[in-house]
């Protein structure tokens, strides 16, 4: 007989991941599950990280692996975790940056150090419930990431950062499916995930509150990160406790009032500043993306272009040809587009097709 190929199914304790796994057992491969200990429960369960990885959500993956009847495993990714994606948070934070900690738990610690943890235990491929599709491109012989099926609930941004020789060991059972399939599924496979509602929260900011945790990680007093908000022409408009509270582009929870909306402009961390002004002062003609990761390079310089998760793409433009090499570029948009924000992903598209991404050093205007 044909031996079965092995898969190592990560499992996160949602509808997704289990229906994933479900899809592959019935497909015929020998499927393990395993799931990520990413933090210390016994400290952290007290404040109810309700959210992929936690203990009730290890439960509940277990759950689903005794009834998939599938080998399962909880192993221990704490230290990865602190130094690429917490310490990473915090760092940005104080940089005066917004960053983006799923994107870096996707590439740093998920795939990375489960595609090893796969390979040793001799499995063929790692599978996750990602709303992505992964397609052998037969002209080129290399794979590629696409969107998925169902555009609304597409991930491909958070996924521009990764290995793409790590791309042939990758499967994504739900890439064609819809999000309404995939719960119809749950139930027909009898998981206990099938009417889970989705967190859109970050998994290690309890009660979503990423100020009063930053806080926690100072290693100096309150005082070293309090200032002042100006105005644009520098005028002192009111203090604040810390400029890690505030992000480009914000509007609300500025606390002031003015007979026309604010939003926050620019922050300098050096002179502890917060700058506010009109939406005005927020359009962008471009951007400066570095740290580039490319998955496929573009056929042209005009690419669509994501500043943000969600549906919104503008079209854009490299100024140079870009290569394999090309690790920071500059980035025009046929609109000027507002709240290009430091520290976030700018993902690049060529039709359904991701390109790869950077992360924006600034925007140009």
């Amino acid at each position: 007989m044909k031996k079965k190929k092995r898969v190592v199914a990560a499992l996160s304790g949602g509808v997704d991941s289990s229906v994933a796994a479900a899809l592959l057992k019935e497909a015929g491969y020998d499927v393990i599950g395993i799931s990520m200990q990413l933090y210390d429960h016994a400290q952290n369960e007290t404040t109810r990280f309700d959210s992929c990885c936690s203990l009730k959500e290890v439960d509940v993956a277990r759950r689903v692996a005794q009834i998939l009847e599938i080998p399962y495993y909880v192993l221990n990714f704490e230290k990865a975790f602190q130094e690429k994606v917490v310490d990473y948070f915090v760092k940005e934070y104080l940089n005066a940056r917004t960053p983006n900690p799923c994107v870096k738990c996707n590439s740093d610690v998920k795939f990375k150090a489960l595609i090893q943890k796969a390979k040793e235990l001799g499995a063929d491929y790692l599978a996750t419930g990602h709303y992505v599709k992964n397609v052998l491109n037969a002209k080129t012989g290399f794979y590629e990431l696409h969107k998925a099926k169902d555009v609304s609930k597409d991930q491909s941004y958070f996924l521009f950062d990764i290995d793409r020789n790590e791309l042939p060991y990758l499967l994504f059972p739900l890439g064609d499916l819809l999000k309404t399939h995939v719960r119809d599924l749950a139930k027909r496979f009898g998981l206990p995930t099938a009417h889970k509602p989705e967190s859109m929260e970050i998994c290690f900011i309890p009660n979503n509150d990423y100020a009063a945790f930053i806080e926690k990680k100072l290693s100096s007093p309150l005082s070293k990160v309090a200032g002042n908000v100006v105005s644009s022409d520098g005028k002192i408009l009111k203090q604040h406790r810390g400029y890690y509270q505030y992000t480009v582009g914000q509007r609300k929870g500025i606390g002031l009032s003015q007979t026309h909306p604010l939003y926050v402009v620019e922050i300098d961390p050096n002179l502890k500043q917060v700058c506010v002004g009109k939406k005005a002062d927020l359009w962008m003609r471009g951007l400066i993306a570095k740290d580039i990761n490319w998955l496929r390079l573009p056929e042209t310089q005009e690419v669509s272009l994501k500043i943000r998760h969600s549906k919104q793409e503008w079209q854009a433009r490299f100024s140079e040809t870009v290569s394999w090499s090309s690790h920071a570029q500059p980035i025009f948009f046929q609109d000027r587009v507002a709240a290009v924000t430091p520290g976030q992903a700018a993902v690049f598209y060529q039709d359904d097709v991701l390109l790869g991404g950077g992360w924006i050093e600034r925007g140009l205007h």
